[in-house]
């Protein structure tokens, strides 16, 4: 039996990626969107939203904020409230309001914070800010009964996401990971056609899938895309179906 608690998705504003980052000749608009996860043990927050930033990184990206005491306070809670802090990776646009949680722990891989620290990398007023606690993490931790922490890297080195093991299936915090589900889903059939046996050529897929289908995910959530991964199983669709028919 999985462990009992909520997942409250927070939105925090939104960028304008320029067309010279999507691949199109079009720039695209991305969310930027936290977790808030309450369990038995407290409330984790699920990376923080966007930062302040130099001149160039806001024209760069236009972002438009939405303060995460006001997400915080639509869901019934206050910074205070925050136990602990876990970061996908330190980027600007997810570790923006870390300087607002001070003196609350901060989870993030070792080598992603050595990473923003050797500069160039992100805003760094937003990683070294007066009251900063970090735990630095070298792989794969469990944090609460029934919440692990897996590293997922690619999008940087030291990314990582956020597995809850709930009573009603394990949800997958991915945070950029994918840019979006229907990457993630790319990614997963690309897994399961090497698995079947599949003639080469097939696409390469990260090496972490393996671990995250350990798990069995029945939901995946992202960082810049509103949209939610769930397998496609027929089965569960047509149990659905059938509970709901009743």
């Amino acid at each position: 039996m999985g462990m009992k608690m909520t997942v409250r998705r927070l939105d925090l504003g939104y960028f304008i990626r320029p067309a010279s980052e999507t691949g199109g000749p079009h720039p695209r608009v991305e969310p930027v969107l936290a977790y808030l996860v309450r369990h038995d043990q407290g409330l984790l927050l699920f990376d923080t939203g966007i930062g302040n930033a130099d001149s160039g990184t806001e024209a760069h990206y236009r972002p438009q904020r939405r303060p995460l005491q006001g997400a915080l306070s639509a869901a019934g809670v206050t910074l205070a409230d925050i136990s602990v802090v876990v970061n996908c990776h330190l980027h600007f646009d997810h570790c923006g309001g870390n300087p607002l949680l001070a003196g609350k722990p901060i989870l993030v891989q070792d080598v992603e914070l050595a990473t923003a620290r050797r500069g160039d990398y992100t805003i760094d007023e937003l990683v070294d800010f007066p009251g900063a606690v970090y735990e630095e993490l070298a792989g794969e931790t469990e944090l609460w009964p029934g919440v692990r922490i897996i590293p997922t890297p690619g999008h940087t080195q030291g990314h990582q996401s956020l597995v809850l093991r709930r009573g009603d299936g394990t949800a997958v915090l991915a945070g950029q990971a994918h840019d979006f589900a229907s990457q993630f889903a790319s990614d997963h059939l690309a897994r399961q056609a090497a698995l079947q046996g599949v003639e080469p050529p097939l696409p390469a897929y990260p090496h972490w899938l393996e671990r995250l289908a350990d798990f069995d995910p029945r939901r995946v959530l992202f960082a810049h895309d509103c949209s939610v991964w769930e397998p496609a199983d027929s089965n569960r669709a047509d149990e659905q179906g059938s509970r709901q028919r009743r």
